[in-house]
């Protein structure tokens, strides 16, 4: 049976929650993303029945994690996020930029890619896809891929921030295309889901990718033409 996924565009980015549960009657739910707006979401979760069984954090920049104090302390669910990028999170204030509402918080887990995670009855596989961030995260279980700002339904997350390098992500694209099948559900941080075989076969930001497979030459989309890009590709952080 299939997870159910729930998606919340939340605070001023409009970043996607995610609430996963094993079926529409379960009474206990992963939340992932939890980037603002912590107290409408958990009355969202009351109206499904849920309790938040634990949060899952992408990465640590401040539209993925502004809602994660108030949500973990408000429900006493514990958090799992990247170890490279916790201080994004004990140190809030200092990284998000003014007026941006949020709260530190120090996560009970860390992770770095390679550790399997049970919350709420579903086996997560957590993913290392640096790129968009030095310790992105992904967060994979039964076909399903929750994959932060690094790829999005026809673009790509940013490399113009601090620690963000466009190699790299395409190598963890790469690696995602390797390891899991064309189908996957690609859940990503800003707009709507698409599948890793789409993503593979038309996103314009990864025609590199394409033409290495082929040995042949392609016009590729590079990063200076993130700005330029529609949809998600505008994403702010």
């Amino acid at each position: 049976m299939p997870l159910v996924v729930d998606r919340y565009a939340l605070g001023p980015l409009q970043t996607n929650c995610y609430v996963v549960r094993t079926d529409r009657n379960a009474t206990e739910a992963a939340v992932i993303d939890p980037g603002a707006d912590a107290a409408s979401l958990r009355l969202e979760l009351a109206r499904l029945g849920a309790s938040t069984a634990g949060i899952l954090v992408t990465h640590g920049h401040f539209d993925h994690v502004g809602g994660v104090a108030d949500l973990a302390e408000g429900t006493g669910a514990e958090v799992w996020m990247p170890e490279g990028e916790r201080e994004r999170l004990e140190r809030f204030t200092e990284f998000a930029p003014v007026g941006v509402q949020g709260r530190a918080h120090e996560p009970e887990h860390l992770v770095s890619g390679g550790e399997t995670i049970e919350v709420a009855g579903i086996t997560f596989e957590c993913l290392a896809v640096p790129g968009h961030s030095p310790a992105h995260v992904a967060y994979y279980a039964d076909g399903e891929l929750f994959s932060g700002d690094l790829l999005f339904a026809g673009s790509v997350g940013r490399v113009d921030l601090p620690g963000a390098d466009w190699d790299t992500l395409l190598d963890s694209v790469r690696m995602l295309a390797e390891r899991l099948p064309p189908e996957t559900v690609v859940h990503p941080g800003h707009g709507a889901e698409t599948t890793l075989g789409i993503e593979l076969a038309r996103n314009p930001f990864l025609a590199e990718l394409r033409a290495g497979s082929t040995g042949g030459e392609t016009a590729d989309a590079r990063p200076e033409d993130r700005a330029a890009s529609g949809g998600a590709g505008t994403e702010a952080s």
